[in-house]
């Protein structure tokens, strides 16, 4: 058996579904179209350097890596390598191949802090600590039962607060970048965020083939976004929330709850019929919250990172 590490032809179709369908194996609570790989591929701000491997074995894709600079990040020399292989398909050097051949590719570009996620596997965490990683903190995938589950009843909005759909801003979706950046700079995470290329971020993210505009939530304050929660769904029954949350000024008062709740109401009138969120397994609020609409832990997620030399 021969295995080979290449990058992704984003001109092969068999190349995205191949890469889509390792990544829904190995990550079954994260959603992964062709069409949300080939968008990663070209969309991503030029600075990141993003690219994507795969790793062959006698021709079929067993494995993928996605590897970028924290261009956004004021800390510079940061990058990540995220790394899967098709189970059934782990300890026959794929991993360790994509592994070199990214932290070879990110030391090029100047990268000597390289951050990694991992599944909370003791294969998977005994791989990354082989190869110098340590563990840095951690998070957990959730999984919401929509078809046969009890969601919370639909509470009216209290006064001065509108409810809007992502669809409302299609014209001018600049009130959302504008939320969108500052509640993700005060995300927990061991790479500080701070973007503020407005036409990179419509193409990036607005424009995400995944992105569903008629289930993204906003609440309205006297005209401008105070909260929100962002919702992914592939085409497949499957919905996942991308981010939620809620301006500094307007914490507190339950808005990013509100929206939640009226965006997974419309999931599953729309047909939806699983949803998926993440958290850092520190948020104990975010986390008590996800628990009161229904979701259960799945599974967790290890961050690892290593400093080069």
């Amino acid at each position: 058996m021969t295995v080979i590490v290449r990058d992704l032809r984003p001109d092969v179709r068999a190349d995205a579904e191949g890469f889509s369908h390792v990544r829904r194996l190995a990550v079954p609570f994260m959603l992964s179209t062709p069409e949300s790989v080939l968008h990663s591929l070209t969309h991503s701000h030029p600075d990141a350097r993003f690219s994507q491997l795969v790793a062959e074995e006698d021709g079929e894709i067993v494995g993928t890596a996605q590897v970028s600079l924290a261009h956004d990040s004021p800390e510079p020399g940061q990058g990540s390598a995220n790394i899967y292989v098709r189970p059934g398909r782990t300890g026959r050097g794929a991993g360790t191949l994509l592994l070199r051949t990214a932290e070879e590719r990110l030391a090029g570009l100047g990268v000597r802090k390289i951050f990694a996620w991992v599944l909370d596997a003791p294969d998977n965490r005994a791989f990354a600590e082989r190869h110098g990683y340590r563990a840095s903190r951690s998070a957990y995938f959730l999984r919401l039962d929509l078809a046969n589950g009890t969601l919370p009843p639909l509470q009216d909005p209290p006064p001065g607060v509108d409810l809007r759909t992502g669809a409302d801003f299609a014209g001018d979706p600049h009130p959302v970048f504008e939320l969108d950046a500052e509640t993700s700079s005060d995300e927990p995470s061991d790479i500080g965020t701070e973007f503020t290329d407005y036409e990179a971020w419509v193409e990036e993210t607005w424009r995400h083939p995944m992105l569903d505009l008629e289930l993204t939530t906003v609440a309205v304050v006297d005209g401008r976004p105070a909260a929100f929660t962002v919702a992914y769904t592939d085409g497949s029954g499957r919905y996942a929330t991308a981010m939620t949350g809620t301006a500094r000024a307007h914490r507190g008062r339950g808005l990013a709850k509100l929206a939640k709740n009226a965006s997974l109401h419309r999931a599953r009138a729309a047909g939806c019929t699983e949803a998926f969120t993440g958290n850092d397994t520190g948020n104990g609020p975010m986390i008590a919250i996800n628990k009161w609409f229904g979701y259960e832990i799945g599974a967790t997620e290890v961050r690892y990172v290593r400093e080069l030399g």
